[in-house]
Formats: C-alpha cells, sequence, structure tokens
C-alpha cells in the first residue's frame, strides 16, 4: 500500500532542511561513488537526483567515482584475466589500458549525462585532465597501481566558479605518460583536502561502522580520531572496513573537517545525511570535543 504523505508533511521536510540548506549554501562537498554501490539503475538514478538538488541549493558538488565492478567486467569481455594482489587489482600496461577506457570513457561520460538530463551543468574530468592527479608506481607487484604524490585542483575549481559539476574518474598520471589506476577513496580523501572542502561523503555498499558486524542495526553515528584508534584495537573495524576508515583519516589530515561513509544502496541517502537531523552512515570527525568539528 502506498504511503500518503499530506501537504503539512512536506512542508515540514522542507522547514527541517532549511538550516542544512543554508550551512551548506556555496560550500564545497566531495561526494565519492563508485564499486557496488554503482551497481543498481536506479539507485544510481537517484543519487544523482540527488546531487542535482544539492547542486540547485547551492553546494558545490565534486564529484569523484571508482568503478571497479565494471572493470572487471570490461576485462572479463575483452578475457583478459582479473587479478588481485593483497586486495588491489595487478595493473599491467593491457590492464591500464582498460581502466582508462571504462572509468574515464563509459563510466564518467555516463554519469555526466545522467547528471544533465535531471537539470544539471556537469563535466568529465579524468585526474589526467591537466596533470590533476599526479601519481607513482605503488608496488611493482601491482604494476601500474598509483600512488598519488600530488594533486592540482585547479581545473576542478574553474568548472565549480563557472557552476557546473565536476565529475572526476580516477586515472592518474606521471611525467612520463604512464597512465595509473588510483584508488577512489583515497583520491577523493586528496582532492578534498586540496579544495578545502567543508565534507567529504563516500558512498558505498555497507551501513557505515558497525559495532557487531553481524547486526546491522548496530550502526555507529560518530566516530573521532581516538575512538578510531580504540575500534581499529579491539578488532570493531576490521576487514574491508579498514581502508575504508583510513581513507577517512586521510581525510582529515588533509584537514576536511567531517568525512562520512554512507551506504550508497539507501534510497536518497545523500538527502538525508546532509540535510536532515538524523542523517545517515558514520561520520568521522577529528575530535568530539571541538564544536567547531560538528
Amino acid at each position: 500500500m502506498e504511503l500518503k504523505i499530506t501537504n503539512s508533511q512536506r512542508a515540514e521536510v522542507l522547514i527541517e532542511a532549511l538550516p542544512y540548506i543554508q550551512k551548506y549554501n556555496g560550500l564545497v562537498v566531495v561526494i565519492k561513488y563508485g564499486g557496488n554501490a554503482m551497481i543498481n539503475e536506479e539507485r544510481k538514478k537517484q543519487v544523482m537526483e540527488d546531487i542535482v538538488l544539492m547542486h540547485l541549493v547551492g553546494v558545490k558538488v565534486v564529484l569523484v567515482h571508482g568503478g571497479g565492478p565494471e572493470i572487471t567486467e570490461t576485462m572479463k569481455k575483452m578475457s583478459k584475466e582479473t587479478v588481485f594482489h593483497n586486495g588491489l587489482r595487478v595493473t599491467d600496461r593491457e590492464s591500464a589500458d582498460i581502466v582508462q577506457m571504462v572509468l574515464a570513457g563509459k563510466i564518467n561520460k555516463s554519469l555526466v549525462n545522467l547528471l544533465q538530463i535531471n537539470g544539471a551543468s556537469a563535466i568529465g574530468l579524468s585526474g589526467m585532465d591537466g596533470h590533476m592527479i599526479e601519481a607513482k608506481m605503488k608496488d611493482e607487484a601491482l604494476g601500474y597501481v598509483g600512488e598519488i604524490t600530488r594533486v592540482d585542483v585547479t581545473p576542478i575549481n574553474h568548472l565549480l566558479e563557472r557552476g557546473y559539476i565536476p565529475v572526476v574518474s580516477t586515472v592518474g598520471c606521471d611525467m612520463e605518460g604512464n597512465v595509473y589506476n588510483i584508488n577512489a577513496d583515497t583520491a577523493a580523501a586528496h582532492i578534498a583536502g586540496a579544495l578545502g572542502a567543508t565534507r567529504l561523503i563516500t558512498m558505498t555498499d555497507i551501513e557505515g561502522v558497525l559495532r557487531d558486524k553481524d547486526d546491522h542495526t548496530s550502526i555507529i553515528p560518530c566516530i573521532d580520531l581516538a575512538e578510531t584508534e580504540e575500534l581499529f584495537k579491539s578488532g570493531i573495524i576490521s576487514g574491508g572496513m579498514i581502508p575504508k576508515v583510513e581513507c577517512c583519516l586521510e581525510a582529515i589530515r588533509h584537514g576536511v573537517k567531517k568525512v562520512t561513509i554512507l551506504d550508497g544502496r539507501v534510497p536518497h541517502a545523500l538527502l538525508i545525511e546532509a540535510f536532515t537531523d538524523e542523517g545517515a552512515g558514520t561520520m568521522v570527525i577529528k575530535d568530539k570535543n571541538n564544536a567547531d568539528d560538528f
């Protein structure tokens, strides 16, 4: 049975959102989107609608994306074996070309198109454009998997100043012309820091940090740097959550005040997080004792 929402309830929702709209108007928010959170086309459409709404109420949104599952699928279609080493994709030169094709081509332009058909002006970039993301080889065993050495956000700022949503694929390069596959969470952390972003929201396929991994209602809404150390030691932050939280900490170290791990599978999770009292996911901040961090 369809839930009926009255006009009065709609008005209450808008009134609750108003202080947050005022708070973030004119400020930069970086959204990292990728992985399994991108697989469902209907959810992807809703995420793009949320981003357009944020843009139209004055938030300067920068969308940074990955696309691991689609890279794997494309490699499979091309009869190219996918090999992982310590959880990271081994990327030879041929694989780097495929990564560039899928991330900077198909995925990037499809996201730009979705944003534009929903009413926003968007332009796609890769980390290679303007040498925005410079990198070096992280580990010879991984091939062309990049470790970021420098980020230049000048192209992003030019687009923001002109009212566009920059859509950035995480492909890097070096001065010799080599192409590198860059971890999207890490790239988003560096970009958010370089932009002086107010917030980084990383959308994934998990609810956030859980107190009990078997209890999906045990989400921890907010943690600071001191608490993350204890959660690492106790094993509450473990497995695949470790690199996600480490990227949050990296963003904090680069000067971002708030970083949120958000479940991209939840309808309109972005709007719930940005414009409601309850929020969603797990927020990581520097210090709960500092009121400015909230």
